[in-house]
């Protein structure tokens, strides 16, 4: 499991790798089912209006064939609306996209290099974003 650093502990550098950190959520009250629902593809959007996101399934890493448990919602998203066109644009703000990254990728942690060679962004606008004192949708540096 992933680790959080403490922001106050570290200073964010290029090669400090990043994630969503879900327990910020949970500790800021913040329900991010919410906005995990708001990114299904239309077809999903529909299917599941009613459903509770509540349980868990298995999801195999494609890479490392690690099996993780995640949030329902979480999985349809990985493995269905996040690879349909369009999830992801230039058009979509740098802080939606970071996050909508580590959605498709399982939450796999990457640093600011990384980030921009999937986004086509600057990576060090990348790290002034995350490394200053807000936290955007829980993306918070981590040891892996």
């Amino acid at each position: 499991m992933t680790q959080t650093l403490h922001s106050s502990l570290v200073k964010p550098t290029l090669q400090t790798p990043f994630h969503i950190d879900f327990d910020w959520w949970q500790k800021n009250e913040r329900d991010w089912r919410v906005y995990l629902h708001s990114y299904l593809c239309p077809e999903h959007k529909v299917l599941f209006a009613d459903w509770e996101f509540a349980e868990e399934v298995d999801w195999v890493d494609p890479e490392t064939a690690e099996v993780h448990s995640v949030d329902g919602l979480q999985h349809v998203l990985m493995t269905h609306c996040a690879r349909q066109e369009g999830f992801i644009t230039q058009q979509t703000a740098l802080v939606d996209s970071m996050f909508r990254m580590f959605l498709a990728n399982g939450n796999t942690s990457l640093t600011p290099i990384e980030m921009a060679e999937h986004l086509g962004r600057q990576p060090i606008i990348i790290l002034k974003t995350l490394s200053g004192g807000r936290v955007y949708k829980g993306l918070r540096p981590c040891l892996g």
